[in-house]
């Protein structure tokens, strides 16, 4: 598969909760970042924890708003829909960058931006 079809696999994946496919699509030690800064999570079972508490949320959607590609490296730009713990429903749009080596996400990097409440 190219960069670019991984990644619309791993999208696919994430919008079914299909936590297996998901994590089909990362190498067995990605690394996931805020760009720049914090790790926040390395390794299949990390990511395990931290995707299937998400892929609970009866809402969790993700839209995705463009994408380029260069060579292994995608970015997406997305409108993510979830289920905020605490604060309810609504969305927020992020910037996600993915390093693709061998049909495998190794490192993806995420631009978060503002959180916005349905109220």
């Amino acid at each position: 598969m190219t960069p670019s079809q991984v990644i619309q696999a791993q999208v696919e994946a994430y919008n079914r909760k299909d936590l297996d496919a998901f994590l089909a699509t990362y190498a067995e030690d990605a690394e996931q970042y805020i760009l720049h800064g914090e790790l926040l999570a390395k390794g299949r079972d990390t990511m395990r924890s931290r995707y299937a508490e998400r892929f609970a949320e009866p809402d969790l959607h993700a839209q995705i708003l463009s994408r380029s590609t260069i060579g292994n490296v995608v970015v997406d730009t997305e409108l993510v829909t979830r289920n905020f713990p605490g604060e309810g429903l609504g969305s927020i749009e992020m910037i996600c960058i993915y390093e693709v080596e061998d049909g495998q996400v190794r490192k993806a990097s995420f631009v978060l931006g503002a959180k916005r409440l349905l109220k």
